[in-house]
């Protein structure tokens, strides 16, 4: 049973009430029978197509569990469904704002089912390139307990159906239930991998960012700087260019980009300025 209040839901303080949205839940709300079906499903181990069956389940656009991995805590996509939510996680990381960031900063779910509702200035370079790729609506859910934190569930709302209180308590209840099986290390299945996530935990070093984190420390001897003002110079560079912050980091540790001062901006080796 999951009773949400208005204390832990986050939204933006100026704007308006969000439609579909309740304010508070009086009763209870029991999960539906589909998102039974997918707890059932981790709790048991099944690792088979966790991101659609949450995506039928929760009746969204789009689905995208993130976790925060290595020493600097980067959030790193786990599974997405369609693809339209693996290039909005990676948009969220290149811009270093939006629903998500929120969510794991405040440990506190961040609610907008309708994108157009939302003050430009809270997202500033989020939400323009959002509308243009197709997201109408988000909803984040962080992974934690207390100020733990270890990942984020992405929800993409559907654009002629606004999600309503059967949506959100199953969204909140798949959270939890994601935070259960990422805190529990003793939950495995019999192969020995941990249980639900619908990747093996193994294969996390291949999907960790290291390009980002060597072409920060190069940008960072580049100009002097600290990491993190070296990783807004490379998140910079990705959103003027139009370009994924992966692949700019990419162009940085292949040496096919450098920074090599502030005022003159990052430069090509074999064509000039970047």
């Amino acid at each position: 049973m999951i009773r949400p209040g208005p204390r832990n839901v986050r939204r933006d303080p100026g704007g308006p009430p969000l439609p579909g949205v309740p304010a508070v839940w009086e009763r209870s709300t029991v999960i539906s029978e589909g998102m039974a079906e997918v707890l059932r499903s981790l709790r048991l181990g099944g690792a088979d197509g966790p991101a659609q069956a949450s995506l039928r389940a929760l009746r969204a656009e789009g689905v995208a569990l993130s976790l925060l991995v290595g020493a600097d805590r980067m959030p790193e996509p786990l599974w997405c469904h369609p693809e339209l939510s693996a290039r909005f996680e990676e948009l969220q990381f290149t811009l270093g704002e939006g629903p998500a960031i929120d969510a794991l900063s405040t440990g506190s779910p961040v609610l907008e089912p309708d994108l157009k509702r939302v003050r430009p200035e809270r997202w500033p370079a989020l939400l323009p390139a959002a509308r243009k790729m197709g997201v109408h609506g988000v909803c984040c859910f962080p992974l934690g307990i207390g100020a733990i934190r270890v990942g984020v569930l992405t929800v993409l709302c559907h654009p002629d159906r606004l999600p309503g209180e059967q949506q959100y308590a199953d969204a909140a209840a798949l959270a939890a239930a994601l935070t259960v099986v990422c805190l529990d290390g003793d939950h495995h299945r019999q192969d020995g991998e941990p249980a639900g996530l619908g990747l093996s935990m193994r294969q996390t070093s291949s999907l960790h960012r290291p390009a980002v984190h060597q072409a920060t420390g190069m940008i960072s001897v580049q100009l002097g700087v600290t990491m993190q003002v070296a990783l807004l110079r490379l998140r910079a560079h990705a959103y003027a260019s139009d370009r994924p912050l992966g692949e700019v980091a990419q162009d940085v540790v292949a040496r096919r980009l450098r920074f090599d001062d502030e005022k003159s901006g990052p430069i090509s080796p074999d064509s000039g300025k970047g």
